[in-house]
């Protein structure tokens, strides 16, 4: 018997094959794309997912300002940063950043559900929200993403 074959492979960066992907999130809620999307730039639906490694796939998020918030969240949710100075908070609400930035709005979401050290902002790299329906990467030939078929 071939004791070789029980051995559990794990993949590094030269053995993973990475891939583009299209998401479009017309007609989704935020926090549901946001966590189907993260899981895709961690490589958990792979069945080569390594968790030290950068295994997951290249997303390409279109249509971000027809984004659905439900309830009053378009009101109610605040976005935090400080200046650095004192008395330097400043806040937003999802609608203003919306109005301003509707692109920002799901990076943020989608950089929350990563990891919070180099692996997670080495993939949050690998994800590109465009406002609208064109983007500038045909040329990887990236397939199209159906979230609703993801678990």
């Amino acid at each position: 018997m071939n004791t070789l074959s029980y051995r559990t492979v794990s993949a590094n960066k030269a053995t993973v094959s990475k891939e583009w992907v299209v998401v479009d999130a017309e007609g989704h809620n935020l926090g549901r794309l946001a966590s189907k999307v993260a899981m895709i730039l961690r490589g958990k639906y792979k069945p080569s997912f390594t968790p030290h490694v950068d295994c997951g796939d290249n997303v390409i998020v279109i249509n971000a300002e027809k984004i659905n918030l439900t309830g009053t969240k378009l009101d109610d949710k605040i976005y935090m940063r400080h200046t650095g100075y004192p008395g330097g908070q400043r806040t937003l609400t999802a609608k203003v950043l919306q109005a301003k930035n509707p692109a920002a709005l799901v990076e943020k979401a989608v950089k929350g559900m990563l990891p919070k050290n180099k692996l997670g902002a080495e993939l949050f790299r690998n994800l590109t929200v465009v406002v609208g329906s064109e983007h500038k990467h045909t040329a990887q030939q990236p397939k199209t993403v159906n979230l609703n078929d993801l678990k």
